[in-house]
């Protein structure tokens, strides 16, 4: 027996959704229709905020109570008008990465049991040089949002001194990231030195709040700024994303002012579309200047500690310390 399917009118596309009502939240009740639909009805800022990005997805096709599939490359099986753009991973492989260009394709997807979409920080007509430097503020175990929002403010007044605007968000959790919109003239090393630069910049302000400490053995109750979310394949979730939590939280733009009060467990998927039909997107004019990050590699060059541990799924970079944890390191151990 086929599948019970609708049909929605998506800009010029007509996509299909199939098993509508089958349950994808058990927290709220909310289905696989009320998901795609979400979608379309924040179409504006989230299309703004995946536009021409290699996109990773994060798909429950059977709800958020299943594991997640974790796909980087683009469905083998589409429609002919879904894009798609090469990049090149860590590794030195390249693929075919879903290349969005139109509301449809994030409905389309969705439609695939896709909750979390994941940009890169680079465009289709340039995948070697990021325009936005990401900021990923994570407050670790025993903390919740509010440790993120101070550090948010405590960044912002650090970019404010370095002549640079940044757009903030809820991760959706307990988290906050901040995007800064760059001039595409830097590879990813460079972009990532710049997030090193900022990051221990923000530290050093408030110490006791926020950490730079890649190891978690050594950061603490504190906040850490995840400075690998701008190494290449390295991404965050996008603004207006839908979080694979049985609440249907969503990532959620904000302005500075709504920030001081702002509590992450009021957007969700059946809040924020009402949210955005009355303000819009927040977000709207990030696209209105892109800064350079010359002074953030003035202070990482200038700083003699150098470089910091990637990922541990990288091959070994030029300059980066022994990608050892401390308490190893210690004991005389090796990776």
């Amino acid at each position: 027996m086929a599948s019970p399917y609708i049909e929605l009118e998506v800009g010029e596309r007509t996509v299909k959704v199939t098993n509508p009502d089958k349950v994808y939240f058990p927290g709220i009740g909310a289905t696989k229709r009320e998901l795609v639909e979400y979608y379309v009805s924040v179409g504006e800022g989230a299309l703004r905020a995946l536009q021409d990005r290699p996109t990773n997805l994060k798909r429950h096709p059977d709800g958020v109570q299943t594991d997640a599939i974790y796909q980087k490359r683009m469905p083998p099986r589409h429609p002919d008008w879904l894009r798609s753009v090469t990049v090149t991973f860590p590794s030195g492989r390249t693929a075919q990465s879903l290349l969005v260009t139109e509301v449809a394709a994030i409905a389309y997807c969705a439609n695939l049991g896709t909750i979390d979409f994941h940009p890169w920080q680079v465009r289709a007509d340039d995948v070697e040089h990021p325009d936005e430097l990401r900021i990923d503020l994570d407050p670790q175990p025993g903390l919740e949002f509010d440790a993120a929002r101070k550090a948010a403010f405590l960044t912002r007044e650090v970019l404010a001194g370095l002549g640079m605007d940044g757009f903030v968000k809820t991760s959706g959790n307990r988290g906050a990231h901040i995007a800064v919109r760059i001039e595409p003239r830097w590879d990813f090393i460079q972009v990532r030195h710049a997030g090193i630069a900022l990051a221990r910049a923000v530290e050093e302000r408030d110490p006791g709040l926020v950490t730079t400490a890649w190891w978690k053995e050594e950061r603490g109750e504190r906040v850490f700024i995840d400075y690998n979310q701008n190494a290449r394949d390295r991404t965050v979730v996008s603004a207006y994303s839908v979080r694979a939590k049985p609440h249907a939280p969503v990532s959620t733009p904000l302005t500075w002012d709504e920030l001081a009060d702002a509590d992450p467990r009021d957007f969700d998927l059946r809040t924020v579309p009402a949210r955005f039909a009355e303000l819009g997107d927040v977000h709207a004019a990030v696209e209105d200047r892109a800064h350079s990050i010359e002074p953030l590699l003035d202070l990482f060059a200038e700083d003699d500690r150098g470089d910091m541990p990637y990922p541990p799924n990288y091959p070994k970079m030029p300059g980066e310390p022994m990608r050892v944890q401390p308490s190893r390191a210690r004991s005389g151990k090796e990776e």
